[in-house]
């Protein structure tokens, strides 16, 4: 007998549970199993070196990416 047993393909969802703003940051982190808090560094870094571009990227991943 096979031992395989079929998981349904992960989804990457807004949090509910652990959001600041709108929850994307904690959604991505749960989605490539990363620390929610090294996700936030990392987009409050890349927005003030980007001159606020991934600002527009976070609104888009708030309106377009489904709550959990």
């Amino acid at each position: 007998m096979n031992d395989y047993t079929a998981s349904a393909p992960k989804r990457l969802t807004r949090s509910r549970d652990n959001q600041m703003v709108g929850g994307v940051c904690a959604g991505l982190a749960d989605y490539f199993n990363l620390d929610v808090t090294l996700v936030r560094v990392l987009v409050v870094v890349g927005t003030v070196l980007g001159l606020g571009s991934l600002i527009i990227a976070y609104i888009a991943g708030w309106v377009l990416i489904p709550k959990a």
